[in-house]
């Protein structure tokens, strides 16, 4: 990275931490296809991001928008809940007796629940392990040899 790029983009961003942060935004939105706002002159994405911030071809509000945005833990809901609830209260009129269903599958089925039966009070006692009458044969420890490619 040129200096002279670095210090054109810190009159335009104080913050250096911040410039990192817009520039590499910047720079990944332009790996991914965005157009660029100034020509290439063979240089690379950061190259040509902190470019852009230098000679302000693009919005740095919406960059540092979009930089939050990324970061935030909780993303706003696509949808406002009243539509939700209205799609909940609809739900009864084509499909009657879903409350009363119970569990359910994504299809309607309802999902089979298994048959326990009682829980017997006292559980049968294990067998004990009959030790073996004699000890594992180990095979001797093989010399190297000429058959052994390790050797």
């Amino acid at each position: 990275m040129a200096r002279v790029t670095v210090e054109d983009c810190v009159t335009k961003i104080p913050n250096r931490f911040e410039l990192v942060m817009n520039a590499a935004r910047r720079a990944r939105d332009v790996s991914a296809g965005a157009p660029l706002t100034v020509d290439r002159d063979n240089d690379k994405n950061p190259v040509v991001a902190l470019r852009e911030i230098a000679e302000e071809t693009i919005s740095l509000d919406e960059l540092s928008d979009a930089l939050v945005k990324d970061y935030q833990k909780v993303h706003e809901p696509e949808e406002p809940e009243e539509d939700i609830i209205e799609l909940m209260a609809g739900e009864e009129e084509w499909m009657p007796g879903a409350a009363d269903a119970g569990p359910q599958l994504g299809g309607g089925d309802v999902v089979p629940q298994p048959d326990l039966g009682a829980v017997p009070d006292e559980l049968p006692a294990a067998e004990p392990i009959e030790a073996a009458d004699e000890p594992p044969v180990v095979p001797d420890d093989p010399t190297p040899g000429e058959d052994d490619p390790l050797a």
